[in-house]
Order: C-alpha cells, then structure tokens, then sequence
C-alpha cells in the first residue's frame, strides 16, 4: 500500500503542499484535514476530512486507525492547540511529523508605528486605554470576544464569514476574502477612515499589504505576536522544505 500523508490543513501553504506531494508520487495517498469553521472551503487536492479529532488522543487513533505514515502540521502560526495536540500524537505514535509555519512579517520600517503585544488580552488592553478610534480590526472572528468590553471605540471587523457574539457594541461587519492588494488596503484604510489596526504576524504575501498601507497612511498598528511552538519543536518555513523533511523521511 502507498504511504499515506495526513495535512492538517486550512492554510495556503496546506493547500500548495497537497498538491506538489501528489504530483511528486502519483499514489501517494494524501488527506487534508480541516478544522470545519470555514462552511464553504475551497477544493482541495486528495482526500479531505472536516472536524476535530478529540485532542491529541484522538488525534493519535486516528494515526493508528488510517495507517498514517507522515504528520504535517500546516495550520494557521496562531493555531496552537492543535499544533500542540500533532506534536503530543506523533510522539505518542512514533509517526514522523513535519512542522510548516510561514516566516512571520518583516522587521518594521523606520517609519513604521508597530506596536507588538504578545496577546489578543494585551491588545485588547492596549486599546481599552485610548481615547476613542475608528479601528480596524482583522484578528479573524474566532477572537473578537477579547474587544467585547470596549464600547468607546468603533470597530471595522473584517471576516470571510459572520462573527457570532461576544462582539464590541459598536462593531462594523466587513465580509470579504483576501488575497487583497496595497491598494485595496489603503482605500479600505481611507473609506472607511481608520486610525488603527490590529492584527496578528500571520505572515506571508498574501497578508502584508495591511501593513504596508498603514504605513503609507501613518497609522499605529497594534500586532499581536505568534506564539511558540511546543517545546522540542521546530518547523521549516515553506513547501519546499516541508517537500524535502517528507523525502528524507521516506515518504516521498
């Protein structure tokens, strides 16, 4: 039987690796897994599963169950439960794991008003002592209960699909899919007349031009930091180096 590759997926980069694996060994057994938030993914090469496993024990009978030969844990950098739960089942599996995690956003400019919190409670606590602003928010749906409190502000909240409550009182929706360029960022940013953004150092091209907007604009931009992977960890930054730990490992 040919090897059989589990993704944990939801990301470009999850997307692109399926895809380059399966044209590198036709056979390859390849299954996407999705987390299920998203009702309506786009088309993914190979096999695709939606929903959550049940932990890391979960995660590990699955391994067990589907005869998995490789683990990689492409999730979004800020998806750290579940990169947490695929470092504990291969170690408790003895299956191969490869960690994907795109280098985060570069050093600011010079010119740049970044300011770095190491949370979404810290950039909520951070805002909670500033007069009021019109601010754009693009933290992903999933976090917005942290700004829940903070009724002095506006907010902007740009989603794929629509936030359920615990929202800020005064909260405007905005559902739209990127990839966006700089300039539909900055006529975002002028529309909509905003004096702040928050976000977090997803990185990659796809998510950048934000940044590189409110600096045109000169807007301060609270960032929220990636977390740390799992002690013992560590990841290659790109398909092609997800591509060469899977041939070292036989599976490619």
């Amino acid at each position: 039987m040919s090897p059989h590759v589990l993704i944990l997926g939801g990301t470009t980069e999850a997307r692109q690796l399926a895809a380059t694996v399966l044209a590198a060994r036709p056979g390859l057994r390849v299954t996407t897994s999705l987390a299920g938030r998203v009702a309506r993914p786009g088309a993914l090469p190979g096999r695709v599963r939606l929903g959550g496993f049940g932990g890391a024990e979960g995660l590990a009978a699955w391994l067990r169950e589907h005869a998995v030969d490789a683990l990689v844990d492409a999730t979004h950098p800020f998806a750290e439960r579940i990169t947490a739960h695929a470092a504990r089942a291969a170690a408790d599996t003895g299956v191969p794991a490869v960690f994907l995690r795109r280098p985060g956003f570069p050093p600011p400019a010079p010119e740049d008003r970044r300011l770095p919190v190491p949370s979404l409670a810290a950039a909520a606590r951070t805002l909670a002592g500033l007069a009021p602003r019109r601010v754009l928010l693009t933290t992903g749906r999933l976090g917005l209960a942290a700004f829940a409190d903070l009724d002095h502000h506006h907010f902007l909240v740009r989603s794929v699909e629509p936030p359920g409550p615990p929202l800020p009182a005064r909260t405007e929706v905005l559902l739209a899919r990127g990839p966006f360029t700089h300039e539909d960022e900055l006529t975002l940013l002028r529309r909509h007349e905003v004096q702040l953004l928050v976000t977090k150092d997803s990185g990659g091209s796809a998510t950048a031009p934000k940044l590189t907007a409110a600096r045109r604009l000169g807007l301060p931009v609270v960032l929220v930091r990636r977390p740390a992977l799992p002690a013992g960890v560590t990841a290659v930054e790109d398909v092609a180096g997800a591509v060469a730990r899977l041939g070292l490992l036989g599976v490619l």
